[in-house]
């Protein structure tokens, strides 16, 4: 404790690493504190991970920025120039297009796994951040120039601020007095990764239905990653089956046209909850990511929401460190938490809709798929929508 670093990171995942990258290459110095150990190198050959997220340009951007994207293989990441959502029947759509925003594709999905380490092996390149592993925060004590941070190996940190990034269950969260907000709804998502008859296309396939979405999101080559919301009884009734039996359900309720099944690779479910901490900042204290929000993922943003969090709180701090002030300054973490919060509560606010109109009574799931078609012939706000969902500016 004989240094008071500029900030302290818990949670060496996607978006806390992203963070410590951006506040070290600005020239902070940093501390980044995980629970685990540092992420290994995957082989190129490797088979692909069950956890695979979308990133859009905002967030590949983001990536750019702090010098994780060249990290990241081609041959990991598959860009995606079409995306698609439809009713049960596949009679009412909605689809957009990369190239009518004169872009060259809406982002790429690539697996987790490879865009931390893609993080890391940048965090390894900035001399001002140093990683510590297999450390976890046990105390917190805010001040009036510095916050102490007591880990469970005996280590005492001070800096001027401290990021909680330690996910869903954050214990930096917990230290600082912070409560959530919760909701379960009863489903259960099955992650199911394939391969297919035919190369993967670049369109990002999304079905509503009255016990949940479907979705097939390319990867590279001949592989998919499935994702399919049911109730936890049919969830893991599905999950149970032998991948042959599997591939069958699949290929019965998956439209063909997305490439075919030809094998699962593997598969995973995982409950559908919704947390929001009711705060995202205290003195010298600020959430990101899954410690101040998990969404429904049905639209699959939590981590660009994330990453979002990580741009503007990173853009903040260096703006108050440039300028000689304090990077834990009450002002730069109420600012961000004025112009972060708005916006993830508009993101959940629109999952909900999705999630109560799709899989609510008849009459509701019509004016959905009505919605849809609209929604299809207004080009103006087809564009509007995109632009959101990509992090552009309007």
């Amino acid at each position: 404790m004989d240094e008071t670093l500029d900030a302290i990171i818990v949670g060496g995942g996607m978006v806390g690493a992203a963070v410590a990258a951006a506040l070290g290459q600005a020239g902070m110095s940093v501390a980044l504190v995980e629970g685990g150990g540092p992420p290994a190198a995957i082989p190129i050959e490797a088979p692909f991970d069950l956890r695979v997220s979308s990133l859009n340009l905002a967030s590949q951007r983001l990536l750019e920025q702090v010098g994780a994207w060249a990290f990241i293989p081609e041959a990991r990441r598959c860009p995606f120039r079409h995306i698609e959502a439809c009713d049960t029947a596949e009679k009412r759509h909605i689809r957009f297009n990369a190239a009518e925003l004169e872009l060259p594709d809406f982002g790429h999905f690539v697996e987790n796994r490879v865009i931390r380490r893609a993080l890391w092996q940048r965090l390894e390149e900035i001399p001002g951040v140093t990683t510590l592993c297999h450390a976890r925060p046990v105390a917190w004590v805010p001040g009036g120039h510095r916050s102490l941070l007591e880990l469970d190996d005996g280590r005492m940190l001070a800096a001027r601020l401290v990021v909680g990034a330690d996910g869903a269950a954050s214990h930096t969260r917990e230290l600082a007095g912070i409560a959530t907000r919760d909701e379960d709804y009863g489903q259960r998502a099955l992650i199911i990764n394939v391969r297919t008859h035919l190369p993967q296309q670049d369109v990002s396939w999304q079905r509503f239905t009255p016990a949940g979405p479907q979705a097939m999101l390319p990867l590279p080559g001949q592989h998919a990653s499935l994702v399919w919301y049911d109730s936890a009884e049919a969830t893991l009734a599905r999950e149970a089956l032998d991948d042959e039996a599997l591939r069958l359900a699949i290929e019965h309720e998956f439209p063909a046209r997305l490439g075919g099944v030809e094998a699962v690779l593997g598969r995973a479910s995982f409950p559908i909850r919704r947390r929001h901490a009711e705060r995202y900042v205290r003195p010298r204290l600020a959430l990101v990511g899954d410690a101040a929000h998990v969404i429904h993922p049905l639209a699959g943003q939590g981590l660009n929401l994330g990453l979002q969090d990580a741009e503007a709180l990173s853009r903040r701090v260096i703006e108050a460190f440039h300028a000689g002030g304090d990077p834990g300054d009450r002002a730069a973490l109420a600012g961000y938490a004025r112009e972060r919060r708005p916006q993830t509560l508009a993101m959940i606010a629109a999952m909900e809709t999705f999630h109560h109109v799709f899989t609510g009574a008849a009459p509701l799931r019509f004016a959905g798929a009505a919605g849809l078609a609209l929604a299809e012939r207004l080009e103006g706000a087809k564009r509007q929508v995109m632009r959101h969902a990509l992090g552009l500016p309007r």
